[in-house]
């Protein structure tokens, strides 16, 4: 049996550390490292925590509802509860839905990757909850990508220019730390003075990926269904704003990129040749079932793993969109990516890759390619402005 426990567990164990009337912010991903069987929500009742209100991300409460689909209000079937939608009409807790609360309680597994939409939500629910004057408490879940500083890669985010519900904050893509982790330096960095408590994990370090923790990965949304999938993420969704499918629809979501058009088998031996650290690449046909290219053959590259720490996600993915928008000229073209957060969907890729510049960088061949996506991926200021922060050695 695993060691680890998450912030859920240590509730579990102790329940009367929450009382009094209860929000919670969950969806079914969340469960305890004891018991995950059973989601968070249901747990707590059974333990007489005093819930009386759910709010859910982007996905729904179900953590089934498809890629920036708005979600509507509704009654959560296993507890009987009401849920207040945070990814719609809102995203952040409209002031009546915290109106008599003793405690909002956040308990959402997130993959580490600042344009996976569930850090933002806690990230407004925690200015909500100054604004409301009610506590808020995070029940901490390890970084399947590990909380290595190390292996954090940018850019960092330029927020004046494109900050949105893709990153609110100065952060590079892969950011190494837990939820419970970033809400103390936004907490600091915003200057909220937020009523704030974290139940930190046991037995994790830093060090550790998912595999290393013993425990099953259970999806966390519709298209990152294994720590694979949730590890090249930070590479691969870049190109959710490119006319090029990621798999979506099928088992491979986020390890395979390709397109009817694709010469995968002389991209996949480019991307090899550049000797990247940890992965290999292989040509790998597919259907995806949803846009782009739904229910149409794919070419593709799939990415497989051959050393878990020393893959750097973010380089990998923008190597290999150089070399596909470079030798598919006649045939790449960038994509808007409408959600609710983004209706119109335009500008995607700055605002998934955080600053300016890099999207005409790529398409230009040069032999300094690899010096400019080095420079944009390395992180060391991350390390020293989080420091203080850190939760786990």
């Amino acid at each position: 049996m695993s060691q680890i426990l998450f912030g859920i567990d240590q509730i579990l164990a102790e329940p009367g550390r929450l009382f009094g009337r209860i929000g919670l912010v969950t969806n079914d991903a969340a469960r305890p490292a004891r018991e995950s069987t059973i989601p968070t929500r249901a747990a707590l009742q059974r333990a007489g925590v005093q819930l009386v209100r759910l709010f859910s991300p982007e996905h729904g409460l179900g953590a089934d509802a498809a890629d920036g689909a708005a979600v509507a209000n509704g009654t959560d079937a296993l507890t009987g509860l009401p849920i207040v939608s945070l990814y719609g009409k809102r995203l952040r807790p409209p002031p009546e839905s915290l109106e008599g609360l003793d405690a909002v309680v956040f308990d959402i597994p997130d993959i580490g990757t600042r344009f996976y939409t569930y850090i933002w939500t806690l990230s407004h629910v925690l200015e909500a909850c100054v604004e409301a004057g009610v506590l808020l408490v995070v029940l901490d879940r390890p970084n399947p990508l590990s909380g290595d500083l190390a292996a954090a890669e940018g850019p960092l985010l330029d927020v004046s220019r494109y900050g949105s519900f893709l990153g609110r904050a100065p952060m590079p893509i892969r950011h190494s730390l837990t939820v419970g982790e970033l809400a103390p330096w936004w907490n600091a960095e915003w200057q909220l003075n937020a009523r704030l408590e974290v139940v930190p994990c046991q037995g994790w370090s830093r060090a550790m990926h998912w595999p290393d923790t013993g425990l099953p990965f259970l999806p966390t949304s519709p298209a990152i269904t294994s720590h694979a999938a949730a590890l090249w993420y930070p590479g691969l969704g870049l190109f959710e704003a490119t006319n090029l499918s990621v798999g979506r629809g099928t088992e491979f979501a986020f390890q395979v990129v390709g397109a009817p058009w694709l010469k995968s088998r002389a991209v996949a031996a480019r991307l090899n040749a550049l000797g990247l650290p940890g992965l290999q690449a292989a040509p790998f046909d597919f259907t995806p079932r949803l846009p782009p290219h739904a229910a149409v053959p794919c070419r593709g590259v799939r990415l497989h793993l051959t050393e878990i720490p020393a893959v750097r996600p973010v380089c990998a993915g923008l190597h290999l969109l150089a070399e596909i928008m470079q030798s598919h000229e006649e045939f790449f073209s960038w994509a808007p990516y409408p959600t609710a957060a983004n209706p119109t969907g335009e500008g995607h890729f700055e605002r998934l890759i955080g600053r300016d510049g890099i999207r005409e960088t790529l398409g230009q061949k040069s032999d300094g390619l690899g010096e400019s996506i080095r420079a944009w991926t390395v992180a060391p200021e991350w390390r020293e402005r989080v420091r203080p922060f850190l939760l786990y050695a």
